[in-house]
């Protein structure tokens, strides 16, 4: 059975949960020091646990549809300033509280991982995909070519990407994730009709952000 948790995220989990274990069988729940550290370790196992759910999910079947890469807020949805006529950027701010795992938009084939080193701004800035740490998978799907950038936040420090040039992906199909906190944008060609706004909530790998005319 698999695990409902990210595997990048099991150490997180486990290291406070086996520190709380002792701690707590040691003093007994009453009080003490010792309690109150074990407690608090159990908690922080609990949070990890948490962020770090990976849940499963069933993307819709529409060939058409691109589907939103990451959980969270939409918080741009238009024309993108990328130095290419068209270039559409939908931005997803993921809080501490959103799944973060990351999923393919469409079926298609990595053409391309970019990884750079940056600094960690607030990740909703509209800066922060120029100045934050970033990976961007560069994909070409049956209908055009796509980009999907992970953008580490004031918290994140480490981008997990989990594919390599070459990789196919399916639809919905889990492609990485970043580490508390952060941002996912995906970069569209003019041919594609949004269908979210900013303020609007999207699910990874369920909600259709757009569609190829």
């Amino acid at each position: 059975m698999r695990l409902p948790i990210a595997p990048e995220g099991r150490v997180f989990v486990a290291v406070p949960l086996v520190l709380a274990i002792p701690a707590l069988a040691t003093t007994g729940a009453g009080g003490g020091v010792l309690a109150w550290i074990g407690w608090a370790l159990l908690a922080g196992a609990g949070f990890c646990a948490f962020f770090f759910r990976d849940p499963e999910r069933r993307p819709p079947g529409d060939a058409a549809a691109l589907l939103a890469p990451a959980d969270g807020r939409v918080t741009e949805a238009g024309p993108a300033d990328e130095g290419e006529p068209g270039t559409q950027r939908v931005s997803i701010f993921l809080s501490i509280f959103d799944v973060h795992i990351n999923r393919s938009p469409a079926a298609g084939e990595v053409r391309a991982v970019r990884y750079r080193q940056g600094a960690f701004r607030a990740a909703f800035r509209k800066d922060a995909a120029e100045r934050n740490e970033r990976n961007e998978l560069e994909m070409t799907t049956e209908r055009g070519t796509i980009r999907i950038r992970q953008i580490a936040g004031v918290v994140a420090r480490r981008i997990v990407c989990r594919v390599r040039a070459g990789d196919r992906l399916a639809p919905g199909e889990r492609f990485g994730l970043i580490r508390f906190g952060s941002r996912t944008d995906l970069l569209l060609p003019a041919g594609v009709t949004l269908s979210v706004r900013p303020g609007d909530r999207v699910r990874g790998g369920l909600t259709v952000i757009g569609r190829w005319e």
